[in-house]
């Protein structure tokens, strides 16, 4: 992917900035990819990652403040999201009884099954977006990513 054609200019682009916007590019490329992906589950990326890290409590509740610190993307709508899950019944939300101020999410039986299936989708995903890397080189690239 040349990063000048794509953006179309003719002039030449400092290294720090075209690797910048060449990542911007494939953070962009990548996730409309996945969103693809999730689309026949009519679920976003955010409300997958949540029903992701409501299954990975292992039955635990999760409260609005510990999913948005465990989302990829830090967003402020997470009530939002996790009522659109809710309308689907892949997520119960109660009151905690012992703070009423709290309000505690799981995934349920259906949200687990749901989830399976977008697992599915989105590995498929996943690997057609790394497919031109070797193992080595992703594992070179997540070396460098590291560094930031």
């Amino acid at each position: 992917m040349n990063v000048e054609a794509i953006i179309k200019t003719t002039k030449t682009i400092p290294l720090e900035s075209r690797t910048l916007i060449h990542m911007t590019l494939v953070h962009h490329k990548a996730n409309e990819i996945i969103a693809n992906a999730l689309k026949p589950f009519e679920v976003s990326l955010q409300q997958f990652n949540v029903l992701r890290i409501l299954r990975g409590q292992k039955g635990k509740p999760a409260n609005l403040s510990t999913l948005n610190e465990r989302m990829v993307t830090k967003m402020s709508n997470t009530t939002r999201l996790v009522d659109k899950l809710l309308a689907k019944d892949y997520v119960d939300r109660y009151v905690c009884p012992s703070n009423r101020r709290k309000v505690e999410i799981v995934i349920t039986d259906q949200g687990k099954e749901a989830l399976k299936q977008m697992d599915k989708a989105v590995i498929k995903a996943e690997k057609s977006i790394v497919k031109n890397f070797t193992e080595k080189e992703l594992e070179q690239l997540n070396h460098l990513l590291d560094k930031f």
